[in-house]
């Protein structure tokens, strides 16, 4: 504006100057005039300078405010949207939807917060890499937005979590239901990064405005209504994950009910409250005891004796399955130390440990530290882990297995694993999972399955263990149809350390030098491998 005056006033002046120099001026050309005044011609040229100056400035300032207001303008925008996706982001959506709730025109219209969450996008990242992570993240974007109705908002919040708002009539709430399909639909199919399919899928959870009260109360309503959605999504991982469901009140209590869990599974693992109980295992043909597994429980002093299905899968999503087991492997190798050295000693491992590149380093670490025989311990893992990486899996266990750590695949026959993976990993036994066992009782067909199962490991030449035992009438079908081990309620129920000591005194069973029993972990020497035979326990 000052910049602009000066010009201004520099024209008026000129308007007065060049009144009186320009008829000089023209006289002097014609020859009328002797001289010009010397001073009023420089001050007209000196108001032209300014003139031309001020003008010039001027339109430099105008173009930089310009620029100024654009730039502002881009990143006032760039603040408002994901990087990665375009989508919007926490702030911004959050912003929208308070106004959207506010502006509802009439008692009809009803709004819809549906939250995503992508399920395993660890896994991705740790398989694949961040980028084909990044890639993911994009598709999905790209794939839900597609699918928006008119008036449809989608926001990325963070990580692999996305949220969208769309507008429909309550009495028609199946509109929602089936986008939500279609969503998970779209989502499944497999993103190309490189020559590799990644494949993904996602849980959801819907909340609806009218399930509030005050929805019009802007950000702080769109903030109450984003909860509710995320509440409704985590019930979803909960139920199986690659589903969706509407939040319902009794989720409320649920989700707070399992955050106090996951702050008692924190504190019980930083207190060791977490302890290692064991389960007989038995030769079903001599009914000899020849080992025990271990089994974690939770001796919480709020809740009392905690199952471990209750907090082994709030541990694995928290991420501290591995700090949990490894506490509990410790204080199993000390305990075990107190038993006949021909006792064995099986441990369950998670999946997640096993996405652990680590993993047997760390239990080889323990091994040493606790002067624990290799050759009385026995790995076990599920079928699930053969589905994540293979190459992994069959890296880990030969390392274990070439310092003499026994392997097994347990829960047998609950996944899918191929007769090619069981020939092709190096698994020292099958465990049958409980719900074949239990079946013996109930129907023919099932004896006719664990026959099978038996007669394939036989052909592997894998010895076997049947999970689940729990009365006489099971134990005489099994020990009809082979030597094998077996473990379950029919021998008792799991016991703490020191009721298992009692048990092993009363049986001679207790090492005969507690103090110099192991004086020695040899890591070079593989133990014998127990071979096939007709179903050899």
């Amino acid at each position: 504006m000052v910049t602009l005056g000066i010009a201004f006033a520099a024209i008026i002046l000129f308007v007065g100057t060049a009144g009186v120099v320009l008829p000089n001026l023209i006289d002097a050309w014609q020859g009328e005039a002797a001289s010009l005044d010397a001073a009023l011609t420089n001050a007209l040229l000196l108001n032209i300078a300014l003139i031309l100056l001020g003008w010039h400035r001027y339109k430099a300032l105008t173009e930089e405010l310009k620029s100024r207001r654009a730039s502002e303008e881009e990143a006032r925008r760039l603040a408002d949207i994901d990087h990665l996706t375009g989508c919007y982001n926490r702030r911004s959506f959050t912003a929208a939807l308070g106004d959207l709730l506010t502006h509802l025109e009439r008692r009809e219209q009803a709004l819809a917060a549906i939250a995503v969450d992508l399920d395993n996008f660890k896994q991705v990242n740790d398989l694949h890499g961040h980028q084909a992570g990044d890639e993911v993240l994009r598709n999905t974007a790209a794939r839900i937005q597609r699918l928006l109705p008119d008036g449809g908002i989608l926001a990325r919040l963070g990580g692999d979590e996305f949220i969208c708002v769309v507008p429909y009539h309550p009495k028609v709430p199946d509109r929602v239901d089936q986008l939500a399909t279609r969503m998970i639909e779209h989502v499944a199919r497999p993103v190309e990064y490189g020559d590799t399919p990644v494949d993904v899928t996602m849980s959801i959870g819907i909340a609806s405005s009218t399930q509030m009260e005050n929805a019009r109360d802007g950000e702080d309503a769109a903030e109450r209504l984003m909860h509710k959605s995320d509440i409704a999504m985590y019930h979803a991982k909960k139920q199986g994950k690659n589903r969706f469901y509407w939040f319902e009140p009794q989720m409320e209590n649920e989700l707070r009910f399992r955050n106090e869990l996951e702050a008692g599974i924190r504190r019980g693992i930083a207190n060791g409250e977490f302890r290692p109980y064991y389960e007989q295992q038995i030769d079903l043909e001599s009914g000899k005891l020849v080992g025990f597994e271990m089994l974690a429980r939770w001796e919480s002093p709020e809740m009392g004796v905690v199952g471990p299905d209750i907090f082994i899968p709030i541990a694995e999503e928290i991420g501290v399955i591995g700090e949990m087991s490894e506490a509990l492997i410790a204080c199993a190798f000390e305990d075990a130390k107190e038993w006949d050295a021909e006792l064995t000693l099986s441990v369950n491992i998670s999946p997640v440990q096993m996405r652990d590149p680590w993993f047997a380093q760390k239990l080889l670490k323990l091994l040493v530290r606790h002067n624990f025989p290799a050759c009385r311990l026995d790995i076990e893992i599920t079928e699930s882990c053969l589905h994540e990486n293979v190459g992994m899996v069959r890296s880990m266990i030969s390392s274990l297995r070439n310092q003499g750590v026994r392997v097994s695949l347990d829960d047998f026959g609950t996944g899918y694993s191929s007769l090619s993976q069981l020939r092709s990993l190096p698994f020292d036994r099958l465990k049958i999972d409980r719900a074949f066992i239990s079946e013996l009782k109930q129907e023919e067909h099932g004896e006719k399955l664990v026959d099978a199962i038996l007669t394939m490991s036989d052909g592997l030449n894998l010895p076997v263990t049947a999970e689940g035992i729990e009365n006489e009438v099971v134990l005489e079908t099994l020990k009809r149809m082979g030597k094998m081990k077996g473990q379950g309620y029919h021998y008792g129920r799991p016991e703490p350390a020191g009721m298992v000591l009692e048990r092993l005194g009363q049986q001679d069973l207790l090492a005969k030098d507690r103090h110099s029993n192991v004086t020695k972990v040899d890591f070079t020497a593989t133990e014998k491998r127990q071979g096939g035979g007709k179903r050899a326990g």
